[in-house]
C-alpha cells in the first residue's frame, strides 16, 4: 500500500489486510461478470504489481487495454499510489472448475436468473467433480421457498474439513444473492486432488494416504 512509510510493523501488517480487503471488495463488484476469481498483490521496489485472476481476462483487458486502464486509474487515486505507482494486469484461470470465488458467482448468477435451486446446485457440482476436483459441499441458506428460512447442504465426492489438510488442499468462498423474497447466502468449498505436477492441485501428498509396496523378492 502507498500509505504505509513510517508506520509499526503490527500497523503496517493490518494497514495491509485492510487495502486488500477493500481492493478484493472493489474488484468482485466491478468484474463480477467477468468471472473474477481473486487478485494477488505484488510489491516490488519500483511500484506495487496487482495481478486479478478472471475466468474472461479479455474482457477485464477491454478494446485496446481501455478498461484495465480505467481500473488503474481508480485503485491509484483511491488508495493514494503516486503516478506509475500501481500497474494491474489480467491473468486466466486456467482451471475455472476448481475454482470456488468462479463457481460461486457462477451459482449466484443462476439463482438471479431464476433457475430452482437444486437443478442450480446439481449442476455446479458435476461440472467441478468432472473439472478433477476431489470434493465439494455447497450450502444454500434462506428464503429458499416459503417465507420460513432453511439452509439446504449438497455434497459429492471427499471432504476434509479439520487439521492441517484444508489450508492446502480446500478452497472456500461465500456470496449473498439479493432475491425478491430476501438475501440468499452460497458457501461453495472445493477440495483438490493431488497433483505432483501443482497445475490441479497441491503438490503435498495427504497425510492419512497409506502406500503398500510389494515385497522385495
Amino acid at each position: 500500500m502507498a500509505l504505509t512509510a513510517n508506520l509499526s510493523r503490527k500497523r503496517k501488517f493490518v494497514a495491509d489486510g485492510v487495502f486488500y480487503c477493500e481492493l478484493s471488495e472493489f474488484l468482485r463488484r466491478e468484474l463480477a461478470e467477468d468471472g473474477f476469481s481473486g487478485a494477488e498483490v505484488r510489491v516490488t521496489p519500483q511500484r506495487t504489481e496487482i495481478i486479478i485472476q478472471a475466468t474472461r481476462s479479455k474482457d477485464v483487458l477491454g478494446e485496446g487495454g481501455r478498461r484495465i486502464r480505467e481500473l488503474t486509474s481508480v485503485v491509484q487515486k483511491r488508495f493514494g499510489f503516486p503516478e506509475g505507482g500501481v500497474e494491474l494486469y489480467a491473468e486466466r484461470v486456467a482451471n475455472r472448475g476448481l475454482s470456488s470465488i468462479a463457481q460461486a458467482e457462477s451459482l449466484r448468477y443462476k439463482l438471479v436468473g431464476g433457475l430452482p435451486v437444486r437443478r442450480a446446485c446439481y449442476g455446479v457440482i458435476r461440472f467441478v467433480m468432472e473439472s478433477g476436483a476431489k470434493g465439494i459441499e455447497l450450502i444454500v441458506a434462506g428464503k429458499v421457498r416459503g417465507q420460513r428460512a432453511k439452509a439446504m447442504k449438497f455434497k459429492d465426492g471427499y471432504m476434509k474439513c479439520s487439521g492441517d489438510v484444508p489450508r492446502t488442499y480446500v478452497s472456500s468462498c461465500t456470496r449473498h444473492v439479493y432475491m425478491r423474497q430476501g438475501v440468499l447466502g452460497l458457501k461453495c468449498t472445493i477440495m483438490l486432488d493431488w497433483d505432483p505436477t501443482g497445475a490441479k492441485g497441491p503438490t503435498k501428498q495427504l497425510p492419512d494416504v497409506v502406500t503398500v509396496y510389494n515385497p522385495k523378492e
